[in-house]
Parts: structure tokens; C-alpha cells; sequence
């Protein structure tokens, strides 16, 4: 009997150990996967916001800081669910229990127990304050780092270019060298916090046994009690040790959230209104009209008046006709383009597309009516054809080739390995500037938009690709409304209108010929541009007859 009895204690152990590891199995399989979702949702709603931000606030904070929200500082939130830091719960109902039970089994010594909880609180209290802002300069140290890094290894020809290892090394180190003395402060403050409820346990333990002893030897309370009570003292300072460890982390993660949730509490500028505007589908074309466009980058200066970029710019742009904007750097041109698609909102004044303003219309609806071709060409890794249709699937194979040879982009493109199947780097790092360039025109065209924007399109294109646009761009612009910035006066000289913008005003305006026969700013630019060229006779010969 004793031996059936030993047999179905042993089977009992076994099952409460089997029990043991499956529940704590799912505890564990089950934090893993709710924080793997958690970060998901997360990494997900701050991407979301971040497509949502105008590019106002993207121009004031660099890159490799915001992908340091996105990346490590999700991550370090990640680690209050791998380190069980959410089992803290368990510790404190664990030690109301057993203070629950010291109460019961002797008041007085559970009080002489109790009395160091007050010096716990003290240096809990230290330590909290100060490593909670030790990790709030290691986190913001990290975003340095990272900003740091991504815009010097993107621009890592320019660096040796220039022989500048040696002081943006001086640099990096710099901002390295503090960021490993802000994590040393943090190893301070947890050099000392460990220790120090060490020894409030070992205070208490000590206080237990004074007190206890004395009673033992009155008789009032049994030397197993005494015994009995200093190892539930121990286990009343396991789960304080172990919230202290969890701290650690705890902290850590409330610095990285500060973080995101100033990220994610940014407002958004600019973003479709709550009833856009309808636009009946024969306006698709476009009247362009800008009306008294005032607009700053800087909202203030010292005195107290923005930095105007832009000074009661007034002009119309009729639908399919083509509109070329000149003039010196930092006049504006750009601008023009950004307030038109609405990345930027106006101080005063407004836009409008056949007589909406574009603030009320849905941002989706207004960009959509755009095809946008940069001086410096983006391209995504992906495929040939990935970046002429940019993940639109209403664009079919068929139309991608058209509008790749109507470029004449099917040249280089049937030489890459693949084809349009060929793979590019990174910004299109294995294609040369004009090979990018011809993809964006074969990217506009597949599009077919209502209006064409060129911003210098044509300056990285040799001549010789040049002239083999040109038709293209001929058919491009038909029956399109397009607005063409440049500083080459060549491409522009066949617009129906030129605007001239001079320090944010528009200057002149009208044809090729009448601004020569002006005389004024766009006269000074051409001859500039044509002194030593074949043009230049033709420009004095106008100067001349007017």
C-alpha cells in the first residue's frame, strides 16, 4: 500500500511538471505572438501616419530619425513582452499574498518587515527619475546616429570625393563618444539601485531577526515561527528584486514610446477635406489659376514677418496650354509646383482647377490629375516595369512598352538583362542619369494625366537623347496642360506662355519673342545663355528691331 501510494505520488508530480511546462509553454508562446502583433499594428499605424504628414514636416527632421521610430524604438517595446515584463502583474499579486500571510502569522514582526518598504520607495523613486532621462538621451543619441549614418553613406561618392573620411569620422565619433557615455550614466544608476534593495533585504532580514530574537527568548513567539517567517521575508523580496530587473526594460520602453506617440500626435497640414469638392469629368483637362498666392517656408522671422517665398503671385494657365516658368535659383519655380499639388498649403490666396480651390478637393483625386518629371529622377527597387507603372494595375504590360518606346526608353531598356523584367538598385543606382531620365517620361506617360508637370526635365539628358524626346514630349503635351520649369531657355522657347519669377514675383509674362523684344529680365537671361552660341546674332537682331 505504502508503495502504490509513493507510485501515485510520483504520478502526480509528474503531471503537476508536465502542467508546469505546458501552461508555461502558452504563457509564453502566447506573449511572443500578441507582442509580434502588437509591433506589427504599431510599426503599421506610424508608416500610415507618416505617408499621412506633409512634407513641411519631413523638412525639419532627417530621415534616419524617423527611421529610428520605426525600427529600434518599436523594437525596444517589443522587449516588455520577451522579457516578461508583463508578468509584473503576477509579482504584485504574488507579494500582497505573501504580506498577506506575514500579517496573519505575526503582525508585529510582518510591521518590523514592512518598516523598510518606505526606503525602497526612496530609491525607487531616484532611480526611476534619473534613468527615465538617461534613456531619453540614449534614444534621441540613436536617432542621431542613425541620421547620421544615412545621409553620409548616401553621399559617400561626395565624401571621398572630397577626402572628408577624416572629418566626418571626427564627427561620428563625437556623436558616438556621447552616446556611449549616456548609456554609462544608465549603468551608474542600475550599479547602484541592484545593490541597494539588496541591502534593504538584507536590512530587513537583519531586523527580523533582532526583533524576532528577542521575542523567541521572551517566548512569545517559537524559533520555528521565526524560522518559518524569515523565509517568507525572502520570498517578500524576490518579487521586488524581480520588478526591479523589469524595470530596467520598463523604462526603456517608456522612453522609446514618449517617442512614437509624439510621432504619431503630430497633426497632419495638409489632408483631404471631410466633403471634397466633385469635379464633373469633363473638367478633367484643367484650368489652372493661381490668385493672389502668397506663400512661406518659415512662418516668422525675427521681426516678426514670414520669409516670403512666393509675393501675391497671380497667373492662368488655359486647359491644353503650355506654360514655361525661368528664372534664377530660389525664385520660386519649385515652389509653384509644390503648392500646386498641394504638398504645401498657401498663407493667402488660393489655387484652383477649373474653379475649385484645392483645398476642397480629395488629395488622392488632385494628385491624380498630375504626371510629376523631376530634375533628380526616384527610383525604387523593383523591376523596369515596377517603376514606369509604380504599383498601378490598371497599367498593363502593353501600356508600359508603348509608353517606354514612344521615349525612346525601349532602346537601353532592351539591352538591360531581362528587359522590363531587369532589376534596379536602389535609387536606380545601376542606371546612368539620362537612362533614369527617360524612365520617368516613359512613368509620365503611362499615366496619361490631365496635366504634365517638367521640372528641368531634359537638364541630364545629353543632346543626342534629347532630340530623340523631343517628338515624345511633342506628344506628350497634346491636348494636355503642361507646366515646364527650366533653366535651359532652348526647351522652352516653343511655350504658348513664359512666366519670368524674380525673388518670389512673377516679373513678365508672354511669348518667346515678346519677352526678347522686351528687353527686361528674360532678354538678359537669353543673351547669358547664347552669348558664344549660333542664337546670340538672332537675339541682338530682335534687340535691335524693337
Amino acid at each position: 500500500r505504502e508503495l502504490a501510494g509513493l507510485d501515485r505520488l510520483a504520478a502526480l508530480y509528474l503531471l503537476v511538471l508536465v502542467a508546469s511546462f505546458a501552461a508555461e509553454y502558452i504563457q509564453t508562446w502566447t506573449m511572443q505572438i500578441t507582442g509580434q502583433r502588437i509591433m506589427y499594428d504599431m510599426r503599421m499605424t506610424i508608416y500610415r501616419h507618416l505617408q499621412r504628414l506633409d512634407l513641411r514636416y519631413y523638412d525639419r527632421n532627417p530621415v534616419g530619425r524617423l527611421m529610428t521610430r520605426v525600427t529600434s524604438d518599436v523594437d525596444v517595446l517589443n522587449d516588455l513582452f520577451t522579457s516578461g515584463v508583463v508578468t509584473i502583474f503576477g509579482d504584485v499579486f504574488t507579494l500582497a499574498g505573501i504580506m498577506a500571510v506575514m500579517l496573519w502569522m505575526n503582525w508585529r514582526l510582518a510591521l518590523v518587515a514592512f518598516a523598510v518598504l518606505p526606503l525602497i520607495a526612496i530609491v525607487t523613486q531616484w532611480f526611476r527619475r534619473n534613468v527615465r532621462e538617461s534613456y531619453r538621451t540614449v534614444r534621441g543619441l540613436i536617432a542621431r546616429i542613425n541620421a547620421f549614418l544615412q545621409e553620409n553613406i548616401t553621399g559617400m561618392a561626395t565624401v571621398q570625393l572630397f577626402r572628408r573620411e577624416g572629418v566626418n569620422f571626427g564627427r561620428f565619433d563625437v556623436i558616438d563618444r556621447q552616446h556611449r557615455d549616456a548609456n554609462i550614466d544608465s549603468i551608474f544608476y542600475y550599479a547602484v539601485f541592484y545593490p541597494a534593495i539588496e541591502a534593504v533585504s538584507a536590512l530587513a532580514s537583519a531586523l527580523i531577526i533582532w526583533y524576532g530574537g528577542a521575542s523567541v527568548i521572551g517566548g512569545t513567539v517559537s524559533l520555528g515561527a521565526l524560522a518559518a517567517f524569515l523565509q517568507y521575508s525572502q520570498r517578500f523580496f524576490r518579487p521586488i528584486s524581480d520588478m526591479s530587473e523589469k524595470f530596467n526594460v520598463l523604462q526603456s520602453a517608456m522612453a522609446s514610446s514618449e517617442r512614437i506617440f509624439k510621432l504619431l500626435d503630430e497633426p497632419v497640414a495638409v489632408e483631404s477635406p471631410a466633403q471634397p469638392a466633385v469635379r464633373p469629368p469633363a473638367s478633367r483637362r484643367g484650368r489652372i489659376v493661381f490668385d493672389h498666392v502668397w506663400f512661406a517656408y518659415n512662418q516668422a522671422r525675427p521681426d516678426g514677418e514670414p520669409d516670403w517665398v512666393l509675393k501675391d503671385v497671380s497667373f492662368d494657365v488655359e486647359p491644353g496650354q503650355r506654360i514655361g516658368i525661368v528664372g534664377a535659383t530660389g525664385s520660386g519655380k519649385t515652389t509653384l509646383i509644390s503648392l500646386l499639388l498641394r504638398f504645401y498649403d498657401v498663407q493667402r490666396g488660393r489655387i484652383t482647377i477649373d474653379g475649385v480651390d484645392v483645398r476642397d478637393l480629395d488629395l488622392g483625386d488632385l494628385r491624380g490629375l498630375f504626371s510629376l518629371v523631376l530634375q533628380d529622377v526616384h527610383l525604387f527597387s523593383g523591376t523596369v516595369a515596377d517603376n514606369i507603372r509604380l504599383g498601378n494595375t490598371a497599367i498593363t504590360d502593353e501600356r508600359v512598352r508603348a509608353a517606354a518606346t514612344a521615349v525612346h526608353a525601349d532602346r537601353f531598356i532592351g539591352a538591360l538583362p531581362g528587359g522590363y523584367g531587369a532589376a534596379v538598385a536602389e535609387r536606380g543606382a545601376t542606371l546612368s542619369v539620362g537612362q533614369k531620365q527617360l524612365l520617368s517620361f516613359a512613368r509620365a506617360l503611362a499615366f496619361d494625366p490631365a496635366i504634365l508637370i517638367l521640372d528641368e526635365a531634359t537638364s541630364s539628358i545629353d543632346t543626342e537623347t534629347e532630340m530623340l524626346i523631343r517628338d515624345a514630349l511633342t506628344a506628350l503635351m497634346a491636348g494636355r496642360t503642361t507646366i515646364a520649369i527650366a533653366h535651359r531657355l532652348s526647351t522652352i522657347q516653343d511655350m504658348d506662355k513664359i512666366l519670368v519669377l524674380h525673388k518670389g514675383v512673377v516679373r513678365e509674362s508672354g511669348t518667346h519673342q515678346e519677352l526678347l523684344a522686351e528687353r527686361g529680365i528674360y532678354f538678359k537671361l537669353f543673351e547669358l545663355q547664347y552669348r558664344n552660341a549660333d542664337a546670340a546674332p538672332q537675339s541682338r537682331e530682335v534687340g535691335v528691331q524693337s
